[in-house]
């Protein structure tokens, strides 16, 4: 399992190098991950606000989307999952978190296939079976969280490294036991079997699921301006959603971006929350917490063998100053 989550930050940068036309400024993001933002995308909110051209990529996971912003490919990802994040950090990528995108609980989690009639009564029993796991994501965190509790040893498990959108398709033809991921391949892979813990309860067990936005620290430092009024514009967008007398103009526009339809871009994003600026710099999350729960990651990462070693502290991996600017404009 090691050899992902540290080897693909730097393999995935050579391969990614030639894979994105630079732009003014160039944003990762995911397909099938509907969020607010996605309204201003469309409507070049962005393009106006930041006076220049901003080129979208999608990504399938945060840890490539690490890679392209090492390569230099990439200056913004959204919505990047804090393990991944933790992972690049950890292994000396200097990155940092600028505002928490969206809390998630209810859409990142591990799907068994119904045939085999394991649940959390009966978790024990995973032992030995196939798993295709994202390694170095939220998705990957939350299952050795979730084997921790149960009491299954990981290591007596046939674990995959596999992309949520083709473990979905694995589920689906019986090829493994057991999926990990989100969005819409969650979405597929729960046609095909059922969760070991709903959302509420691993939160309860602190496995706490969150996106941010990041970026590469000298290139933050160098546009903290241009960051500020990117993150002012996500802002107005969450605030847009959080009127609901906004989202039957703003749902299409969503769901056409997110590569989705309507009714399967409501029932993803009505599970998602999406913090205000003042929630964001608050102590519950970018004021303490974040940081206190990247180290947990980190520690639960290096007990698993999936990195060499965490770092003494993530207090310098989150960087405030522009949520704040964009707060007072």
């Amino acid at each position: 399992m090691k050899k992902t989550a540290l080897g693909m930050v730097a393999g995935l940068a050579t391969a990614l190098s030639a894979t994105t036309a630079m732009s003014d400024i160039t944003v990762a993001y995911f397909l099938e991950w509907p969020m607010p933002f996605e309204y201003a995308k469309q409507m070049g909110t962005y393009d106006e606000a930041l006076g220049q051209k901003v080129n979208w990529v999608s990504f399938e996971s945060g840890v490539k989307m690490s890679a392209a912003m090492a390569s230099g490919d990439v200056h913004l990802s959204v919505s990047q999952g804090v393990p991944p994040f933790v992972v690049a950090t950890s292994a000396g990528q200097d990155l940092q978190i600028l505002d928490v995108a969206v809390s998630y609980a209810e859409n990142d989690n591990c799907v068994v296939r119904s045939e085999l009639e394991i649940d959390k009564s009966n978790a024990g029993e995973l032992a030995g079976k196939k798993v295709a796991v994202p390694l170095g994501t939220a998705a990957h965190y939350g299952f050795l969280k979730q084997m921790s509790h149960f009491g299954v040893d990981v290591g007596s498990m046939d674990v995959v490294d596999m992309d949520p959108p083709d473990a979905a398709a694995a589920i689906a033809q019986g090829s493994i036991d057991m999926f990990c991921g989100w969005g819409g391949s969650l979405r597929r892979a729960l046609e095909h079997g059922n969760v070991l813990l709903s959302g509420a309860e691993k939160t309860e067990l602190g496995i706490l699921v969150f996106d941010v936005t990041s970026g590469p620290t000298g290139w933050v430092a160098e546009n903290s301006d241009l960051v500020a009024k990117f993150l002012k514009v996500t802002a107005d967008a969450n605030a847009m959603w959080a009127d609901e007398a906004n989202r039957a103009k703003m749902l299409p526009v969503i769901a056409k971006d997110a590569g989705m339809d309507e009714d399967a871009t409501m029932a993803t994003i009505s599970t998602f929350t999406f913090p205000t600026v003042e929630e964001q710099l608050s102590g519950a999350w970018l004021g303490g917490n974040a940081q206190t729960f990247m180290k947990g990651v980190a520690d639960v990462f290096v007990e698993a063998d999936s990195i060499d070693s965490a770092l003494d502290s993530y207090d310098g991996a989150v960087n405030t100053g522009p949520l704040a600017s964009a707060g007072g404009m």
